[in-house]
């Protein structure tokens, strides 16, 4: 069972920047073996995709956070994360990191609140 663990998240003003990462356990998964995606989810809406990173460092974003979200990848470490810039309120949400072949045995997510 593949083991994400998001961390980073909290409050920040509009305008703000934070900095999320995500663990995988590498005795079940390989960082490298595939892509892998941050989603997150508001309360009250469906869980939505954010980015997506692939196994050479090319990447693709929603619309909505593209040009201020950068999404990235340390395969020694095995670990994923996304560089948000330029945060909006509407940005808050619970984020989550996951294999988006396959989105399963999803973690906790970490908590991002913009607000002022």
């Amino acid at each position: 069972q593949v083991q994400f663990v998001e961390s980073g998240g909290g409050l920040v003003q509009p305008g703000g920047s934070l900095r999320l990462s995500c663990t995988i356990s590498k005795t079940i998964k390989s960082i490298s073996d595939g892509p892998m995606a941050w989603y997150r989810q508001a309360p009250g809406k469906q869980r939505e995709w954010v980015a997506t990173v692939y196994i050479f460092g090319s990447a693709d974003y929603g619309e909505s956070v593209k040009g201020r979200f950068i999404i990235a990848r340390d395969n020694l470490a095995n670990t994923l994360s996304l560089q948000m810039n330029f945060l909006k309120p509407e940005d808050s949400a619970v984020y989550y990191c996951n294999d988006p072949n396959n989105p399963t045995n999803w973690g906790q997510g970490t908590q991002v609140t913009v607000s002022s």
